[in-house]
């Protein structure tokens, strides 16, 4: 008895810690990479502090605190970038700033790309829904896609998707699959719907999910006959 009560016990603790787990890890590469954007700023404020108050620089250099006041700096960075992208000056100094990224190839190709699926994500498209389901890796077995564009296909005329597939609990990484428009499964799920269910590795989700088309056209061909 007393074993059973000590492995109840654990699992208990460990189904506790995982969720905690991971939001951490979100968190903490998250945080990790904010901070380290604002660190040589840091580092550059530290050194010339030395210059005037030595021990005030050193006793300033304390790593956690570093890192704390690098994630201030690049939030407060970002809000002002956001604040003045919203004004008219701001939209203006944008544009200039793009102008100059295209005419550098490399760059622009990095820099347009992300730019413009971070535009894709925010938008609905037009005439489809953005999070869908899919065959993958292979029929039978669905995951969560977002639509980011919709072409045409030479010769058959066919409509194909660009599902961008992210992995979990990081969404970062992913695939980029192509799949043709009536392979897939229209949902009426939201952006935080899905990132949700994503990083939970499923744990938050509706409690249905919608049929494919390949199993409607089934049930209909069925009835019909």
């Amino acid at each position: 008895m007393p074993r059973l009560r000590v492995k109840r016990y654990l699992l208990t603790g460990l189904l506790t810690f995982i969720p905690l787990w991971v939001t951490w890890l979100v968190f903490k590469f998250v945080l990790g990479l904010l901070a380290g954007i604002g660190a040589p700023l840091v580092a550059a404020l530290l050194n010339a502090l030395a210059l005037v108050a030595p021990h005030a620089a050193e006793s300033l250099k304390a790593e956690w605190l570093t890192s704390i006041v690098a994630l201030l700096l690049t939030l407060g960075a970002l809000y002002l970038l956001g604040f003045v992208a919203n004004r008219v000056i701001g939209q203006r100094f944008l544009d200039a700033f793009d102008s100059l990224l295209a005419r550098i190839p490399l760059v622009q190709t990095i820099y347009g790309g992300t730019k413009k699926l971070m535009a894709v994500l925010q938008n609905k498209p037009s005439g489809m829904q953005r999070v869908v389901l899919i065959d993958f890796p292979r029929r039978g077995m669905k995951v969560v896609g977002f639509v980011t564009r919709v072409m045409v296909e030479e010769g058959s005329g066919r409509e194909m998707a660009a599902v961008y597939i992210p992995t979990t609990p990081n969404p970062t990484g992913g695939y980029l699959e192509l799949v043709p428009v009536d392979e897939l499964t229209p949902t009426d799920w939201t952006m935080d719907q899905a990132m949700a269910f994503i990083i939970s590795g499923g744990a938050v989700a509706p409690d249905t999910l919608p049929a494919s088309p390949a199993l409607l056209r089934r049930d209909e061909s069925g009835n019909q006959a």
